[in-house]
């Protein structure tokens, strides 16, 4: 007699769910039929029916069911820590049985790394390997001195192997004297530049390996050693490279047009979208007090007496037109 297969939440998977997904990673499929014992499977995404044969199912890599079964978790504003915790441990035995999906042996796979301590030694790794280049983006505005001290000998051993360095921070850092004192202690082949809005923390070494986080205290990880999604990020990085302001070694200067600044006109764009100050502050980079300081003046220039009046007059005045 079967044994009926009881529901379960997402980061507990059933006994008979993972000998299943196993038999799956290892085998590179699966027949429906030995796949019924552990239904779970498919609701959870980890299995996929084939598209040749619906009688087959195909195992999802956990180096791409893990991060969206994550997100899955974190969306639940109430969820435990601990449940991300045991669901990041029990997809840990899969790391090994992802090369058997893809193009072979040696495909990589990713690696959940758990509390600070476990980041930064991964990161201090990656970087004491680094023999070409290091690409970083940083969100938010300015960082702390204490901060910078504490980076400077690693980026600055890195710049004297010869790799180059190039980061992506946004335009509120432009004005942080802390990180342009850091700048011109660093020696060696590195650039800087800004834009309004940059993606999540993002390190790539090489095109090898990128680290991004996986949750939004940054206290847990991915380090990602899959060619196909290292490349991706990197090729994301440059792209955003060639979009954005250089800041160091030589800044470019931000235009003014009509007295309303880049920064602005950034704003501008976000109030009509219905932003909140909060909200505005934290896509932008800064503080509340700065946002609303940047609000002021752009509703002096152009004569508005209210938040409604405001989001008319930017649209009237062809502001957002400017915008690249």
């Amino acid at each position: 007699m079967a044994t009926k297969h009881l529901p379960h939440t997402v980061d507990e998977l059933c006994e008979p769910g993972l000998s299943v997904y196993t038999r799956a990673l290892r085998e590179g499929r699966i027949h429906n039929s030995a796949a019924e014992p552990a239904p779970c499977l498919v609701d959870l995404g980890l299995l996929q029916p084939s598209r040749d044969d619906l009688q087959w199912l195909h195992p999802t890599a956990s180096a791409l069911a893990l991060p969206r079964l994550l997100r899955s978790i974190e969306s639940r504003a109430r969820t435990p820590r601990r449940r991300e915790l045991r669901l990041s441990a029990a997809f840990e035995p899969f790391a090994s049985l992802d090369l058997r999906i893809g193009s072979g042996a040696d495909t990589p796979s990713i690696t959940v790394l758990d509390g600070l301590a476990r980041i930064n030694s991964a990161i201090d790794r990656a970087m004491n390997e680094a023999t070409e280049e290091f690409l970083a983006v940083q969100p938010g505005g300015t960082r702390p001195p204490e901060t910078l001290a504490e980076v400077f000998p690693r980026d600055q051993a890195i710049l004297s192997r010869g790799c180059r360095m190039r980061t992506l921070y946004q335009h509120t850092t432009r004005h942080s004297l802390p990180v342009l004192a850091y700048y011109e202690q660093l020696d060696g082949d590195t650039e800087a530049r800004t834009l309004d809005e940059v993606t999540e923390r993002l390190f790539v070494f090489d095109r090898t390996v990128a680290f991004i986080p996986a949750s939004k205290d940054r206290s847990v990880a991915l380090e990602l050693r899959h060619p196909a999604l290292v490349e991706y990020f990197a090729t994301t990085f440059w792209r955003l490279w060639r979009l954005a302001t250089p800041m160091w070694p030589q800044a470019a200067p931000q235009p003014s047009e009509g007295g309303i600044t880049t920064r602005q006109r950034a704003i501008a764009g976000l109030l009509v979208e219905g932003l909140t100050d909060a909200e505005i502050a934290d896509r932008l980079g800064m503080n509340i007090r700065t946002a609303r300081v940047h609000i002021a003046k752009l509703a002096a220039t152009l004569g508005s007496n209210s938040r409604a009046q405001l989001g008319y007059l930017i649209g009237q005045s062809g502001l957002l037109n400017h915008q690249s």
